[in-house]
């Protein structure tokens, strides 16, 4: 049995952890720390969790305690994450991983130093980005030629209304740290757009240039609300990356177009399009449902790394690295009117 430590007593850890790690049988979570009690509490009693603190040390110097997830705002994921690795201990972190390089190359030597201890980043690679890296590598549709990914929703407001409601608590009206500067360290790019990111390096590999442009469309922050990205591949291929928290009607969709027809993902879906006639312009084209193998879920994957002793294949700290680089860049390249160069890759460099 891996016994697991919950840094963080939110939304995150209410709605994405504790509903899933409950149906794995090799995992428990038996300590939880939080800045609320009442809400620790109720966590505690709605998912036979033993212990909780309210001090990060108490729960860092837990000796019963195999890993730890970090689920905590985004500017603490550093921090956090590299004071379990000090105590020994497997590593889940929550996506984005940090908010600056210096903090990514932090994690990365760390992890590097310790190689038995295994480190999950999310965001998680679902079956569907599986499948189409798969479709890619055997050619089904051709050389690629572009991809574009967009991952948005309505905005902090619409998770705040789920997350109140979990925890039993009366709705809160324009209190949120996604909006403040100081407390949440980037805008919608490092909260939603480190999908669509992540998305297009996962089926496309290393980026080496981003040209990005942001705004600030309705949402009340000094903070951009929507952004795009121009991002550049060692192949050559270009992918656009979207990202807003002003879609209230969400979208979860990467497509990648090849000289021989395109792969369109959307939710657990994929669409196999290809021309019908290569001299008839339109054409009706050809489509076909494909069917992704299944795989296991992110903590049934980390369980697996653990037991096996191996890092992640996609959702590991170099592509999370790589993904936090580029997003740095994105913001540099909306300040300053130009194209940014890439240094880091989504692998691991061997010397």
């Amino acid at each position: 049995m891996i016994n697991i430590g919950i840094l963080g007593a939110g939304g995150i850890t209410a709605l994405s952890h504790l509903p899933v790690l409950v149906d794995i049988d090799e995992m428990k979570v038996t300590h939880i720390c939080g800045r609320t009690e009442k809400r620790l509490k109720l966590l505690c009693d709605r998912f036979d969790i033993t212990r909780f603190s309210t001090q990060w040390d108490e729960l860092l110097d837990d000796d019963t305690l195999d890993a730890v997830i970090v689920a905590l705002p985004h500017p603490l994921h550093a921090k956090a994450g590299l004071a379990v690795l000090e105590r020994g201990l497997h590593l889940f972190m929550q996506k984005p991983l940090c908010t600056t390089m210096e903090e990514a190359n932090q994690l990365v030597s760390a992890v590097e130093a310790r190689p038995n201890q295994i480190v999950y980043c999310r965001p998680s690679i679902n079956q569907s980005i599986y499948e189409m890296r798969r479709q890619i590598k055997d050619g089904t549709i051709g050389k690629v030629s572009g991809a574009l990914a967009r991952h948005s929703h309505g905005g902090p407001e619409v998770y705040y209304a789920e997350v109140t409601d979990a925890f039993d608590e009366p709705r809160v009206e324009g209190d949120f740290w996604f909006y403040d500067p100081d407390a949440a360290a980037g805008g919608a790019l490092i909260d939603m757009g480190v999908y669509s990111i992540t998305s297009l390096v996962a089926v496309l590999g290393r980026v080496v240039n981003v040209t990005a442009r942001m705004t600030t469309v309705d949402k009340p922050t000094p903070l951009e609300d929507t952004a795009t990205l121009i991002l550049e591949f060692e192949s050559g291929v270009l992918g656009t990356a979207e990202t807003s928290w002003c879609d209230p009607a969400r979208s979860s969709l990467l497509r990648v177009h090849g000289t021989e027809g395109k792969l369109i993902q959307d939710g657990d879906h994929i669409q196999w399009v290809r021309p019908s006639s290569t001299d008839r312009e339109r054409a009706e084209p050809i489509i076909e449902q494909l069917s992704p193998v299944p795989v296991p879920n992110q903590h049934a994957e980390w369980l697996t790394c653990i037991k096996n002793g191996t890092q992640p294949e996609l959702s590991n700290i170099w592509t999370a690295r790589h993904v936090t680089e580029i997003m740095l860049a994105a913001i540099e390249s909306n300040t300053e009117g130009r194209r940014i160069a890439i240094q880091s890759s989504p692998t691991r460099l061997i010397v």
